[in-house]
């Protein structure tokens, strides 16, 4: 039956792209922990010693970027801030509580998804920058030793906001049921998508549903 079947959320090349993101962002976190403070350095054995570390760090960090940036490219225009978006972040204390029936109905991604999905394109690049500064290999000899050392700050600073931001994007996920099924089947249920992301269902579907929400919008002051 059509209304039993899942929806699907991501296509295959969708979730293998994510899942290399990933995998170079444990890559590059876990090299550049080990190249951040001696007490780390153990970590290094992971890549072969501290030259490979060295040597591998940026072009996993590279690399991780320009995965990223193709999802960039295709989730972008989903990811715009709307008016109900900012309705959204103003009853957090209805989200924090799952009182979900009186928040504005949500589209493909509800607005904290959405400021994720810039602030990690702001960090990305901000490493990305920074990160070709310090790059001995290729490029450090062109800039003084004061923007090296401004550009390892910077660059150390936003590798622990990002290391955050992937924490926060990690325990959402596990937070909301059925969320990590997208990502690692492709497919998401029906009851789900009527439940997290109705504009998104009805869009998809055509369907209209019911619906019980009874939108707070706190007095303005």
């Amino acid at each position: 039956m059509i209304r039993s079947r899942p929806i699907v959320r991501y296509t295959a090349g969708q979730r293998v792209n994510h899942w290399l993101v990933a995998l170079l962002f444990l890559a590059a976190g876990l090299s550049g922990l080990a190249l951040f403070h001696p007490w780390l350095f153990g970590l290094s054995g992971l890549f072969g010693g501290g030259t490979w570390t060295r040597i591998l760090h940026p072009w996993f960090g590279v690399a991780m970027f320009v995965f990223f940036l193709f999802l960039v490219i295709r989730f972008a225009r989903h990811n715009g801030m709307e008016r109900r978006d900012w309705q959204w972040l103003r009853q957090m204390n209805d989200v924090v509580a799952n009182r979900e029936e009186r928040l504005p109905e949500v589209g493909r991604y509800n607005a904290g998804q959405k400021l994720l999905f810039w602030v990690l394109i702001v960090l990305m690049l901000v490493l990305l920058l920074s990160g070709l500064v310090i790059w001995r290999a290729w490029f450090s000899h062109l800039f003084d030793l004061t923007s090296l050392r401004l550009a390892s700050v910077i660059h150390a600073a936003a590798g622990w906001l990002l290391v955050m931001s992937i924490i926060v994007h990690v325990y959402a996920g596990i937070w909301v049921k059925g969320s990590m099924d997208a990502m690692l089947f492709g497919t998401v249920s029906r009851a789900w998508a009527r439940k997290h992301h109705y504009l998104w269902y009805r869009h998809l579907t055509g369907e209209e549903t019911p619906t019980t929400r009874t939108v707070h919008r706190p007095p303005r002051s």
